[in-house]
């Protein structure tokens, strides 16, 4: 997501713009089909089951991967500090902010949904729901990555990476405490854009092979673990694992060659990621809303196609029309009240200080 995923924008990296694109469409058409599943619109169960699951087991962890992509950029940068305070601005706010809205939205339109929300939940801010825990998760992967990545040799990434793998493949016997869960399953993803970024560069000579072989490679995956082993992607282990990383370097690789003569729509669309994320839900279930509730139509077809578009262009509007009538504070903490802003004011006081007293 745009805000997620920091660096360089266009040029050599329009590619992450396009993985971005792919995943955000992904993630829209993965919630819409499952609104109209739970609603009880008839629809292909089967079908409906195989392509849910092989969604599910590497669109958010895409997401992950793409979140690494620049991170040792941004930590260079900015300082382990001050990286921490812009994550509050970026990540944990929108968190809060958007955890609130839609969710008192809910409340109060709980009798025309799927769901029966009630207002403690949505104030049970610790535990997150919908889908805010992505934020909720990424922000401490983040943290943990601040208190891990000390050395950017080869050998350090890949030993990070193998331990994160360990960790993901025997996540059912490590203790969780305070959600911690969120990065033993994920952390692994997140180390993969991490390493991934340091060597994606002796791909763009041969983009278009490597995106064949991705292809091939996300078939032959995807097709031996839902069909030969008869496997959902909750089935957590190390055939879960290479599903996830093969799909994802699948799309880094697609995305590779796509971006190569970059079309502006898929830009848009990607670098609105995050703005698509935080209100699709509500631009979605208002269209199934409309659809079945008050004009009648109960075509699982009509409600997946009108849901996804609901689900990516009304964000796009909405964001737009914001940025024209110049609102801030949505997307991320306005600067006024910005953490890392306030940080960058009182750093050299609180180093003076730090040092002073290290002198006496």
């Amino acid at each position: 997501m745009t805000e997620l995923a920091q660096g360089p924008a266009g040029g050599r990296d329009a590619w992450v713009d396009y993985a971005k694109a792919i995943g955000i469409v992904l993630v829209v058409y993965g919630h819409v089909a499952r609104g109209v599943f739970n609603a009880g619109i008839p629809i292909d169960g089967p079908l409906y089951r195989l392509v849910d699951s092989i969604l599910y087991s590497f669109h958010m962890p895409l997401f992950f991967f793409l979140s690494g992509l620049f991170f040792l950029h941004s930590l260079r940068r900015r300082g382990p500090v001050a990286l921490a305070a812009n994550k509050v601005d970026t990540i944990l706010y929108p968190y809060i902010l958007w955890s609130l809205i839609q969710g008192l939205i809910e409340v109060w339109l709980a009798r025309y949904t799927n769901g029966h929300l009630g207002l403690t939940e949505v104030l049970e801010l610790w535990n997150p729901r919908a889908q805010f825990w992505f934020l909720y998760a990424l922000f401490l992967v983040i943290m943990t990555a601040i208190l891990v990545y000390r050395r950017e040799t080869r050998p350090f990434l890949w030993g990070l990476l193998a331990v994160a793998a360990l960790a993901y493949v025997f996540q059912a016997s490590i203790p969780s405490v305070l959600h911690s869960y969120f990065v033993v399953k994920n952390f692994v993803f997140f180390a993969l854009g991490v390493w991934f970024y340091t060597v994606k560069d002796r791909l763009l000579g041969h983009s278009g092979v490597w995106a064949a072989a991705g292809a091939i490679a996300f078939v032959a995956v995807q097709y031996g673990f839902h069909i030969q082993l008869g496997m959902v992607f909750s089935d957590i282990g190390v055939a879960s694992l290479l599903v996830a990383v093969v799909s994802i370097l699948a799309v880094a690789s697609l995305s590779l060659w796509l971006a190569r003569v970059p079309k502006r729509w898929v830009l848009i669309l990607g670098r609105a990621s995050m703005a698509i994320y935080l209100m699709h839900v509500l631009a979605a279930s208002g269209a199934r809303v409309l659809l079945g509730r008050f004009l009648g139509i109960q075509d699982a077809g009509v409600h997946v196609v009108v849901g996804c578009l609901a689900g990516l262009l009304l964000p796009l509007l909405a964001l737009q029309l914001l940025r024209r009538l110049g609102v801030q504070g949505l997307f991320e903490t306005p600067a006024r009240v910005s953490v890392e802003a306030w940080y960058r004011r009182h750093a050299p006081l609180m180093q003076r200080k730090s040092k002073t007293k290290s002198d006496s």
